[in-house]
């Protein structure tokens, strides 16, 4: 028992009268403030420990431990990136925030395989989710565009040195004056253009010349295709104009146009991941557009999936393309 007590606040709310009380009343209370007292430490105590127990469900579940070798092959179509699943061995299907892709090795590298969806954001979402996953050391997209250049047909294979979006920067009176935005990483502007990786480039142009691509039939009789390098422009718009054609051409010297690439460059340009963009044409980007990317997308998806095939197992091999 205390020799010295002092009147409680608890003291006073349950209506007992320190001054004067008997020396029951004093002990009563007593009591009860180092009961409420101890009770109040046992419930911390108790949610302390409940919140240890429950902590790890509340947390984002760890990320796979990711190889550095990974290579990340994106395509916006299911049907673009279904033609590549075949190069792949011990493919696995997986799924990463409702997002589904292939993951697989080919020769004694991981490769991951996903479709984007159609659209700039689309694309970017996408690919910063893998990103961030796998840490890739190369991404290759591919897949169909329409083609700005004159000497492009339906099949030819755009090997992109540069990417741009068209529908960035400024409206003026006398049209766009195509501009960048700030890295937001840096702070510092990015280029109009970004440039594909130098060693992707290279092994592209390499094993172009030893890729079988389909014959394209047109009207005059079939041809072989093509390959050429060029610039590649990305708006989130399908053109089918010839007039729009004529001006990509002229402000941005584009030989062709698509709606995901310049999104998914940018992003590995500010990430510092090297990257490269491969379109096949499936139509002219004029006003014939829509059926001729109909009649043209199997052979022009093949193509391009056939390129970019070559270019992954060459990098499986240390990237050598012979």
């Amino acid at each position: 028992m205390p020799t010295a007590m002092v009147a409680d606040p608890s003291c006073l709310a349950l209506g007992i009268n320190w001054e004067g009380g008997s020396r029951l009343a004093s002990v009563c209370c007593w009591v009860y403030a180092r009961t409420r007292e101890v009770m109040k430490r046992s419930l911390l105590t108790v949610v302390c420990l409940l919140s240890l127990l429950l902590l790890p469900s509340c947390q984002s579940p760890p990320r796979q431990a990711a190889p550095s070798d990974t290579i990340l092959v994106l395509g916006a179509f299911n049907r673009e990136v279904t033609l590549l699943n075949e190069m792949l061995t011990g493919a696995q299907p997986q799924e990463i925030e409702g997002i589904g892709f292939l993951r697989g090795r080919v020769d004694n590298r991981s490769v991951v395989i996903a479709w984007t969806g159609i659209g700039k954001v689309n694309a970017a979402m996408t690919a910063t989710l893998l990103l961030e996953h796998f840490k890739p050391t190369h991404v290759i997209f591919t897949g169909i565009a329409g083609a700005v250049g004159p000497n492009l047909e339906p099949g030819d294979i755009v090997i992109a040195k540069q990417t741009a979006h068209h529908d960035m920067g400024i409206i003026l009176e006398e049209g766009l004056e195509p501009g960048g935005v700030k890295n937001r990483l840096t702070g510092e502007d990015n280029p109009v253009f970004f440039p594909a990786d130098e060693q992707l480039l290279a092994i592209a142009e390499k094993v172009a010349g030893k890729t079988a691509f389909g014959r394209i039939a047109l009207k005059t009789g079939e041809r072989a295709p093509k390959v050429v390098v060029g610039t590649v422009v990305t708006g989130d718009t399908f053109v089918a104009s010839k007039a729009k054609s004529a001006e990509l051409a002229e402000k941005l010297g584009a030989d062709a146009v698509e709606m995901e690439g310049a999104a998914v460059a940018q992003l590995c340009y500010q990430r510092g991941v090297k990257c490269l963009v491969i379109r096949s044409i499936s139509d002219k980007a004029d006003e014939s557009a829509v059926v001729d990317k109909q009649l043209f997308y199997t052979v022009a998806a093949r193509n391009s999936a056939g390129l970019v095939t070559e270019i992954t197992r060459a990098l499986a091999r240390g990237g050598n393309a012979e």
